[in-house]
């Protein structure tokens, strides 16, 4: 399912406001950063094209700073933490050269994402590709605690060799630790 990304720098209540009455309010999921200024929020939009632009300029109505990016699912995976609290909310957005471009899904897709997940500590991971924009691609880790980050089995999947190979590839790269709210 298709999400709506709403970054932003205003108050997590303004952001709460502005989903208000949206049928898809119930579902969405509010973020702030650990470190520094801005927020995001991900709601799943409704199937119909009308409805969605409808959900989407409301927000943009309400919260005219925002920026706004529609995401699709590329991948969801249960962690090996499933089921546990996950109030840190890990993102890797970036591009990747045009020419190094199927090699970097293909490693997201045989063996990062999948890697990444069976940490424990990771409750959830999922993969987006937006429509329009940049950075491009976004991987999003649902974690217990954000040490997670920094445990031997996270560090041993960022270092194989086909991390080592894809990884320069990137640019336009943000890591931002995130706090659910």
């Amino acid at each position: 399912m298709d999400r709506l990304l709403i970054e932003f720098a205003s108050s997590t209540d303004d952001v709460a406001a502005a989903l208000g009455a949206s049928p898809s309010a119930g579902e969405a999921a509010i973020f702030r950063a650990v470190a520094g200024d801005g927020g995001c929020a991900y709601v799943p939009l409704p199937a119909g094209n009308e409805e969605a632009h409808q959900l989407a300029q409301s927000i943009r109505h309400a919260l005219p700073q925002a920026t706004l990016s529609r995401l699709a699912l590329l991948m969801e995976l249960p962690g090996a933490s499933a089921g546990e609290p996950a109030p840190y909310h890990y993102v890797v957005a970036t591009d990747v050269r045009t020419e190094a471009e199927e090699d970097f899904n293909a490693w997201y897709d045989r063996e990062h994402l999948a890697g990444l997940a069976s940490v424990p500590g990771t409750v959830r991971a999922l993969r987006f590709r937006a429509f329009h924009g940049h950075p491009r691609y976004r991987a999003c880790y649902e974690l217990t605690h954000p040490e997670t980050l920094v445990s031997s089995p996270w560090l041993a999947v960022r270092g194989t060799a086909w991390s080592d190979r894809v990884r320069p590839s990137f640019f336009n790269t943000k890591r931002i630790m995130f706090r659910r709210v």
